[in-house]
């Protein structure tokens, strides 16, 4: 299998800048050390899901069900991987080669996941790794302020303020190499379809399982909405909270980290100090205990010879930090 290096591995046409190893040109101090802002971090990725598990507790019996939880879970399970595998491992950093039809399966489940269509999520994710934490990183909690205020700004920034700032210019010249794909270029182009195909699907098996009108609106809304919304935060977090809170097992460029809770929801994807040490790499999850069901997925394709060329770290690489 190929090796990483501790770089961004793109293709040609969009090959950026070497990512270095050392933070010693980091100009703001990594944020989320002091208690007060561990307790803002850990509210800001716990309580959204305190809030959909009371929902659930309060409306069980007349506008939720097992049905309506199953429904959720497999959403949330198939649009999330759409994003984790597809859009994130898959598209913006190839760590595994597969085929066309794949390659449109999980650009779709990606778009259903309603975070942009694929050539944007691609583009901005591989902005965020060419200036991680600095400047032009989209979403950074760094360079914020100090304190329980900054910490606050830059929370609220990398979670959601920054889907309401201007998008950056030229954004697509990062995805130079998907453009060229037209298949690609016209799963992206069809968000709008994908969007609401995603909100009919849970609809409709919510009549045909839960029955009539009822069935349907519980499919909608726990199928569809909920689930967006779990996505959402869960995805969300990741920019957020591994970037705030959790442990540096490697000296990286960045203030990436690994937090097992955001592990555990975003199917791997909160290994994120370990993603950023090695990019390129579908396996996100380094130790046997870090779940990681995206990589689980990649080796599931890759068993029935559906993904190949599946990329794996190096781990002598990367410098190892005492933070582990």
């Amino acid at each position: 299998m190929e090796l990483i290096q501790n770089h961004l591995s793109l293709p040609e046409a969009t090959m950026l800048p070497t990512m270095q190893t050392t933070t010693d040109h980091i100009n703001a101090a990594p944020p989320g050390a002091t208690l007060s802002s561990k307790i803002v971090t850990l509210a800001a990725v716990i309580l959204p899901f305190l809030g959909l598990l009371a929902a659930v507790v309060s409306l069980w019996g007349w506008a939720c069900g097992w049905g309506a939880v199953a429904l959720l879970g497999v959403m949330y399970l198939l649009t999330g991987l759409g994003i984790t595998v597809g859009f994130h491992r898959l598209f913006t950093h190839q760590s595994f080669e597969t085929n066309r039809v794949v390659k449109f399966i999980f650009g779709v489940l990606g778009s259903m996941a309603v975070q942009g269509s694929l050539l944007k999520w691609v583009a901005l994710h591989r902005m965020h790794h060419q200036h991680s934490d600095h400047e032009h990183d989209p979403h950074s909690p760094a360079h914020h302020g100090h304190g329980a205020l900054g910490v606050l700004k830059g929370l609220w920034h990398s979670h959601m303020g920054w889907l309401f700032k201007k998008e950056p210019p030229d954004l697509l010249r990062y995805v130079k190499d998907l453009r060229k794909s037209k298949m690609l270029s016209t799963v992206s182009a069809l968000f709008p379809l994908w969007v609401t195909l995603g909100l009919v699907i849970p609809t409709v098996i919510g009549w045909l399982l839960m029955g009539g009108w009822q069935g349907a609106f519980l499919g909608l809304v726990w199928g569809g909405l909920a689930r967006i919304f779990m996505v959402h935060h869960v995805t969300w977090s990741i920019n957020s909270i591994c970037h705030l809170w959790g442990q540096q097992p490697y000296k990286v460029a960045d203030h990436s980290r690994n937090n097992f809770i955001v592990g555990l929801l975003a199917l791997g994807e909160g290994w994120h100090n370990n993603h950023h040490a090695f990019p390129t790499s579908a396996r996100h999850g380094l130790r046997w205990w870090q779940v990681d069901m995206s990589y689980w997925t990649i080796q599931l394709l890759s068993f029935f010879r559906l993904a190949w060329n599946v990329k794996q770290p190096k781990l002598q690489l990367v410098p190892v930090t005492t933070n582990s």
